[in-house]
């Protein structure tokens, strides 16, 4: 069974910068798209960036392009979300997920099947 665990959120003023980190375990998630989504309350789940299992396509919104940057280390499992110059807007609560690959990686939630427990982002202004 595949469990992640994120780690790395907190608080920061606009501006800043935060480093999200999410440890995978469990059989064939080297194969498998692997992304970060954010939830606000009172908003929908939103694919913020996802990457494909090499790691050589990636897709951000664009409310994050230039800003968010998604890697991944399959020798170690993990999949990181550095996130710079931070808006309050990108205050929400961060989800690492994984999916089934099936020649894309997209920011549909409803394509991943395993998600992690979450990590809240807050940037005040």
């Amino acid at each position: 069974q595949v469990q992640l665990v994120e780690s790395g959120g907190g608080s920061v003023q606009a501006g800043g910068s935060l480093r999200l980190s999410c440890r995978a375990s469990g059989y064939g998630v080297s194969r498998a798209c692997m992304g970060w989504f954010r939830q606000a309350p009172g908003e929908e789940r939103e694919g913020v960036a996802v990457t494909s299992p090499s790691g050589g396509s990636t897709l951000y919104a664009d409310s994050v392009k230039g800003r968010f940057t998604i890697s991944r280390d399959n020798d170690e499992n993990t999949v990181t979300l550095q996130m710079n110059n931070l808006k309050p807007e990108d205050t929400a609560m961060y989800y690492c997920a994984t999916g089934p690959y099936f020649g894309i990686c997209t920011r549909r939630s409803a394509d991943y099947s395993r998600w992690g427990q979450g990590t809240q982002v807050t940037v005040s202004s």
